[in-house]
């Protein structure tokens, strides 16, 4: 099997509450066609939970209109932790999420006048296009960004719609783009500048930073590229600051933030033999399915030349009308193939209405 790579299936997001960040996230993006909905323990993640096992309920939910979902995460176990430090931009690990947005200056009027926390101004980003920051009410960043392609019109107020990409912080951006252009395949360079900016002002950084936009330049393939669609990778690099730290320096994945970049894959075997030949070994692998109650998959994790955590997910199982019992077995399907739009839009049958 070629390796290929469907998409951001999702970003994990560490919260304290998972239903009241969901219901914000429904609000604000539009995120609320739940895949999943699941409590159990998270034995395969030891590596990075203090050798201890630990309980955890995570949600993962998705937009209609296209882009990465959302697995929201909170530890029932412990309580989630956040950073005791003022995280800043060029810390290294996922800093930002991206947010697809139809129309920026109108889902700007919608997030101010609902009261969304931190709102920035419109700002005009390295590649001329307009976006604007706002904050959740764990604190963490999202920037909603101008969309590349959408699945589907959901109607949502915001214009808003799924993931579309993040932003990173990462201690020598040259040596990152081996992984993000070379394994990932963020091989074409959108925007590479270097100076002060307006908008990590705003969000608390001074001086000089290096700011590399990275996009693919061709479509990706697989059974649920055309719902996850196209995706950015941003990678920040501060060139002044002799402060830099890790965002999760001594916390546990599943703390509050953004803990890991999730891709939906296919040739998970292909993938392994890539990242051991090119120095990114699986530091978890979970062998054969893994089983998330409604849905299920193999999974592995890496970490970028910063410890930052990407995940990979070879679908098994998924989903399509929960009501009905109906899902999808993607193991005996021709790999690189579409599923049905007609197949996808019944997902949409699991939205959540509040």
């Amino acid at each position: 099997m070629e390796k290929i790579i469907c998409g951001i299936q999702q970003m994990g997001i560490g919260v304290p509450d998972v239903q009241a960040a969901w219901k914000w996230y429904r609000t604000f993006f539009g995120v609320n066609v739940r895949v999943f909905e699941e409590a159990a323990e998270a034995p395969l993640m030891t590596r990075y939970t203090g050798g201890k096992v630990h309980s955890r309920t995570a949600t993962l939910a998705l937009s209609m209109e296209g882009g990465g979902g959302f697995e929201i995460w909170q530890f029932t176990s412990r309580p989630t932790e956040k950073a005791d430090f003022t995280i800043q931009p060029g810390d290294t690990g996922l800093y930002i999420c991206k947010i697809k947005s139809r129309n920026v200056a109108e889902s700007h009027a919608y997030f101010k006048k609902n009261g969304a926390p931190d709102l920035s101004e419109i700002y005009t980003a390295a590649n001329g296009k307009a976006t604007f920051y706002c904050k959740d009410p764990n604190g963490n960043i999202f920037q909603i960004v101008e969309g590349r392609g959408y699945f589907s019109n959901s109607g949502h107020p915001s214009l808003c719609g799924g993931a579309a990409g993040t932003v990173i912080g990462v201690r020598n951006i040259d040596k990152a783009l081996t992984l993000y252009q070379d394994i990932l395949g963020y091989n074409h360079i959108e925007s590479d500048v270097t100076g002060e900016f307006e908008d990590l002002n705003t969000l608390g950084g001074s001086g000089k930073y290096r700011r590399v936009l990275l996009t693919h330049s061709a479509p990706r393939k697989g059974p649920f590229a055309r719902l996850l669609g196209p995706t950015e990778i941003e990678l920040i690099q501060s060139i002044d600051r002799t402060d830099v730290r890790a965002i999760f320096e001594n916390r546990f994945w599943g703390d509050w933030g953004f803990i890991h970049l999730c891709f939906d894959i296919q040739g998970m075997d292909v993938f392994q033999k890539e990242c051991e030949a090119k120095g990114y070994p699986f530091t978890v692998d979970s062998a054969g399915t893994f089983d998330m109650g409604e849905a299920g998959g193999r999974f592995s994790y890496i970490e970028d030349p910063d410890g930052t955590w990407i995940e990979f997910v070879e679908t098994h199982k998924v989903p399509v009308m929960r009501k009905w019992g109906w899902y999808i077995n993607l193991k005996h399907r021709k790999p690189g193939k579409y599923l049905p739009n007609w197949m996808l839009h019944a997902m949409g049958m699991n939205k959540v209405r509040d």
